[in-house]
């Protein structure tokens, strides 16, 4: 999941808390995101990066050396959620969905509408470029989504469903509750979902994410003439995804479809399962906008005042709730059924002529032409009262956009189709970010693999033993592959896995594929002698011995240890890099090759990689690659130490190798990074690139990157690094870089968790 503190990712020139230059992230610095504003008084403390924008900010690193659950960092989420009786849970929600509350009414007599609309935008925030947001986590209980304009009133949805929380108390996260009340709400409304996989985790403080680059809400300050900026998803700031009324309120309908289409995209759905997730998502429910929002409703949760006990937007128009609520500012429901799955939403879609209307609260909404003759959608609150169906422009752009409305036909001729198709959406909205299915806990999870899933094979063999490991390692010396080879191959295959969305990683040995293999940034050329090589020992090994099989992906991964052995007995140490086999190797078939390209690093600041994707400074690189990693700021310092002592850069390029015996696993980087005896400057020729001469002679020593001289630059880094420079600190370094080693190459490995 994406830790507190540690979803913070930057717009170019703006990433004050990761040292680049530039002033804080706007939105970061203002009330109205929910931030706490620093006073002149200096009531709030100041930062270090208030004084000093473009100093490094390791905060994010240093979230990942504790763990503030109450429960403890030990405490297993997924083991707690398969001890409960899951239909027992199921019935204690369902319970509270038909149990209408004089403090909050439920439409129509149940909270379908909004148990659903809680579980799709607790999901919805994820987005595949950098695999930040969606639901595990539960963020939504946090600031800056707990106030989003979109996500108004679902402080409600969760106080409803308080006594199911309190009832299973840490055994049920909010995380997998929030996303079990939707399913909940469309089995009761009749819909038959795909399945429900429990364990997901939840956070105990607020994440710090990019969300773009606005000052206030419902502004749209990312696009790059027509294109959304990377890696954001929603098309203004505070919307899950677009606006409903239009770009920018426009109620142009292909204009719609094309932000549609786009920020769809970019959370990893095709046209099909968009238009399925509109389509059933506004089958059930209503939107609500009785009153003039400037009129009656009060500020977001954030910035309520404390009586209202974390309640937001209160509404004084009316009785302020049931018939004279306000949420969105749209006002209607689209069906005849609102609390009752049906095809009655595409049926309505093309039944009708739609004229543009405005809602009470002036938003623009779309009704039929002969509105006063199509009456036939219920009141949510009073009985034999019925209204004109609505539509919002987001909604008529399933029937006008070509792609989506070749879809919609085929839905309104075919409802199994149409049924089907959302299953599968809604299944892979609500569990996109729980990575691979060998996390998924519970009675009802769905027996099919999907490709979205990363899948991986079953083990075919016995596992390999002690003996065998041994005999493998052998092998593997026996190749002549050096250990810089050994190591950047193993560390080119680990270091995809990013811990926002529990993606990528060595297990699969995808290094091995497409589009893996082929990417600048691992040596395509170099890669495919060391895999012809590595490949060359799995077969003989598998040959001869007989039921127990090792996997590709063990080997390499084996490789990497046997680089570091060789390289730290050179150095003096007799070490024995961990090794737990298990591993499986994934087909090309298993392989979304587009959703995998996005797990390419721009930048790995760790083999001193730094590509013209690379949106931010290879220093915020860096730190971003390594919280990806779930490392702290020691484990980055040992590891970079390392690597470059290994000479294990992309292309074999020399930046960072500060020692005489390239290929040893020494603490020379330490050592001669912080030697006053060399003098740094920027290379005159070369971007990026510093020359590091001699005080004395003037002769030219090393040439190193931002990256490794932020270690002796950054005054934390350099505590850090003066630790390994000290003369007794070589033991420490090795052993520091084995163990972080240790935890890369593991950080896949759900089978053992």
């Amino acid at each position: 999941m994406s830790k507190s503190l540690k979803a913070l990712l930057f717009s170019v020139g703006a990433s004050v808390l990761v040292g680049t230059a530039g002033a804080t992230p706007p939105g970061f610095d203002k009330p109205s995101m929910g931030q706490v504003p620093v006073t002149a008084g200096g009531e709030t403390p100041k930062s270090i990066q208030y004084w000093w924008p473009e100093v490094v900010d390791l905060g994010r690193l240093r979230q990942n050396a504790y763990d503030p659950n109450p429960k403890g960092a030990d405490f297993d989420y997924a083991a707690a959620f398969g001890q409960l009786d899951l239909a027992e849970v199921k019935a204690d929600i369902d319970a509270v969905l038909t149990e209408s509350q004089d403090w909050w009414p439920a439409d129509f007599g149940a909270y379908t509408g909004l148990f659903i609309r809680m579980a799709w935008h607790s999901a919805g925030t994820y987005r595949m470029g950098d695999g930040r947001g969606g639901s595990n986590g539960g963020q939504m209980r946090f600031e800056p989504l707990n106030s989003w304009p979109d996500n108004a009133s679902l402080d409600k949805a969760r106080r409803l469903l308080w006594p199911v929380k309190q009832k299973y108390g840490h055994d049920l996260s909010w995380s997998d509750l929030m996303i079990l009340a939707g399913n909940v709400a469309l089995e009761n409304a009749g819909f038959e979902t795909l399945g429900f996989s429990g364990g997901r985790v939840d956070a105990w403080e607020s994440e710090l994410v990019y969300w773009g680059p606005e000052s206030s809400f419902l502004t749209d300050e990312r696009f790059e003439g027509d294109d959304l900026a990377e890696p954001l998803g929603a098309s203004e700031m505070g919307l899950i995804y677009v606006n409903p009324e239009g770009p920018n309120g426009n109620p142009d309908i292909l204009a719609s479809a094309k932000q549609i289409r786009t920020t769809f995209g970019r959370m990893g759905m095709n046209d099909e399962e968009t238009a399925a997730l509109i389509v059933g998502g506004h089958t059930l429910g209503k939107v609500h906008g009785a009153h003039k929002v400037d009129n009656c409703i009060g500020r977001e949760p954030a910035a309520a005042p404390v009586e209202q006990q974390g309640f937001g937007w209160k509404n004084t128009c009316g009785t302020g709730v049931g018939a004279d609520a306000v949420t969105s500012g749209f006002e209607g429901a689209w069906t005849a059924t609102p609390v009752t799955w049906s095809n009655n939403f595409v049926e309505n879609l093309y039944a009708f002529e739609w004229k543009l209307s405005q809602s009470p609260n002036g938003n623009k909404q779309w009704v039929p032409e002969n509105e006063e003759e199509v009456r036939f959608v219920p009141d949510a609150h009073r009985p034999g009262v019925f209204h004109a169906p609505v539509m919002l422009t987001t909604d008529l752009a399933l029937r006008y956009d070509p792609a989506y409305g070749e879809i919609t036909k085929r839905f309104l001729e075919d409802p199994a189709a149409m049924d089907k198709a959302f299953a599968h959406a809604w299944f892979k909205l609500t569990h996109r970010d729980m990575g691979p299915k060998a996390r998924y806990v519970g009675a009802e999870v769905p027996a099919e693999d999907f490709i979205w899933q990363d899948p991986l094979p079953q083990a075919n063999g016995d596992t390999i033993n002690e003996r065998d490991v041994n005999a493998l390692k052998r092998a593997i010396r026996n190749t002549g592959l050096s250990s810089s080879d050994l190591v950047r191959t193993a560390w080119s295959s680990a270091v995809t896995f990013r811990d926002t969305d529990l993606r990528g990683g060595a297990n699969g040995a995808r290094i091995r594929l497409e589009p893996q293999r082929s990417w600048d940034e691992n040596d395509p050329a170099a890669l495919g002698r060391i895999i012809s090589a590595l490949e060359g020992v799995q077969a003989e090994f598998n040959e001869r011995s007989g039921k127990r099989k090792v996997s590709f992906a063990d080997v390499v991964v084996l490789g990497g240890a046997v680089g570091i052995e060789e390289a730290a007995k050179r150095a003096g140490h007799n070490v024995t890099v961990p090794f737990t086999p298990g591993r499986v190797d994934a087909a090309q078939n298993q392989t979304d090759v587009d959703a995998f390209n996005l797990l390419r690093p721009a930048a790995d600041g760790f083999r001193n990689y730094y590509g013209k994707r690379a949106r931010l400074s290879p220093s915020a690189m860096l730190i971003d690659r390594a919280d990806m990693l779930t490392l702290t700021v020691h484990e980055m310092a040992a590891l970079i130490g390392g690597m470059r002592a290994l000479d294990a850069n992309t292309g074999g390029v020399k930046h960072g190798v500060f020692t005489d015996r390239p290929g040893t696993l020494s603490n020379d980087f330490f050592v001669n990074l912080l030697d006053m005896s060399t003098e740094w400057k920027p290379s005159t020729t070369d971007e990026g690139v510093y020359i590091g001469t001699g005080r004395a002679d003037g002769k030219t020593r090393w040439t190193a990157t931002e990256v490794d001289l932020v270690f002796g630059s950054n005054a934390e880094l350099r505590a850090v690094a003066e630790v390994y420079a000290f003369n007794d600190g070589q033991d420490a370094f090795v052993s520091d870089f084995v163990d972080a080693w240790t935890k890369v190459m593991s950080l896949d490995r759900f089978d053992l968790k």
